[in-house]
């Protein structure tokens, strides 16, 4: 069951925080899980030491880290450093959508917003290219954010509303018009069957979009070795070389298998990293030989859920996944590889 009371929130906080210590090569991601609880829990002032932590660490994602201890900080009276760390956040203008979304949903919860919409359309503008349809999966809420948000200040709708609506039309049979109505506030409190029931189905479409969201914490993912832990990997164990004959047809599988996945609808897909260390490790976890290739899949899977994905399709302008450094549009982007 998912923690639900503020004792659950903490005890979830303490625990991560002693996995933490068990694992220090994933301290970034379950310290930021730990922070997340104690935020539930209501103790925000312990979230915020834990954000300080990390940034005395020198995380993988600073800017990440900044963006969730701004929206604490305003939450519990610290409006003014919220306000300099969110300034900060857009002067470095990051090639991450989350740092931006987090910011922009902080100042949108404070009624910034025409703060909030610059935001969301400086982050769209930097991290999307026109007329392109293919939005990765962490850059959608960036598009449904700003569509909210353009709604609520009364503007019409431009090409990026448009794109958010086809994005969640893809997933949802109930529009954004109708789901970031303002007037829907209305409906809640009327005496006419008809609205109260078309404000049901709206409610319910929001719900199973908040529950697949849920469902899905971590990217499907897809593994990648480098050439070199490829080598490794085949010299160690040959049994293997079944399911990777060349490591150039393990680059063109993973991105055969990505494009097919999202063709499907099949969405928040993403890629880790794999190396013989730790794919050892967690075949001596499982028990089983790592020449095993069952157990592939699921050492992706473990990977994913330590926070190691990387998402895929990469931002734009992005390098591409494969280490090429090329840009991933020059690479494994372009149709060539599809």
């Amino acid at each position: 069951m998912r923690p639900d009371t503020p004792a659950d929130h903490n005890a979830e906080a303490e625990r991560l925080l002693r996995t933490a210590t068990q694992y220090p090569e994933d301290n970034e991601s379950l310290l930021l899980q730990a922070a997340a609880h104690l935020e539930l829990a209501g103790d925000r002032e312990s979230a915020s030491s834990l954000y300080d932590r990390l940034l005395a660490d020198s995380p993988e994602r600073p800017l990440l880290v900044k963006a969730l201890q701004a929206a604490n900080l305003w939450e519990y009276g610290h409006e003014a450093e919220a306000r300099a760390l969110i300034t900060g956040i857009r002067t470095a203008a990051p090639a991450d959508p989350a740092p931006w979304e987090i910011i922009a949903e902080t100042l949108e919860s404070h009624d910034e917003l025409e703060a909030s919409h610059d935001c969301f359309t400086t982050a769209i503008t930097l991290l999307l290219t026109p007329g392109d349809d293919d939005v990765p999966y962490d850059t959608q809420s960036l598009l449904t954010g700003r569509h909210r948000v353009r709604r609520m200040l009364g503007r019409a709708h431009d090409n990026w509303d448009a794109l958010a609506d086809k994005v969640h039309t893809a997933h949802a049979s109930i529009s954004l018009d109708e789901l970031h109505d303002p007037n829907r506030l209305w409906a809640l409190g009327s005496n006419n069957p008809a609205e109260l029931q078309a404000e049901i189905a709206r409610l319910r479409s929001e719900l199973g979009s908040y529950r697949s969201a849920l469902s899905r914490p971590f990217p499907v993912a897809v593994l990648h070795w480098p050439e070199g832990e490829l080598s490794e990997l085949l010299t160690a164990y040959p049994e293997l070389e079944s399911e990777y004959p060349t490591h150039t047809a393990h680059l063109t599988d993973i991105e055969a298998s990505l494009r097919d996945l999202s063709s499907t609808g099949t969405a928040n897909l993403g890629i880790v990293t794999a190396t013989v260390p730790s794919y050892e490790a967690f075949a001596a976890s499982e028990q089983s030989s790592p020449s095993n290739a069952d157990l592939l899949p699921q050492y992706a899977t473990t990977l994913a859920a330590r926070g190691k994905a990387v998402a895929w399709p990469p931002a734009k302008g992005a390098d591409c996944w494969c280490g090429s450094g090329r840009a991933y549009r020059g690479c494994h982007g372009t149709p060539l590889h599809g």
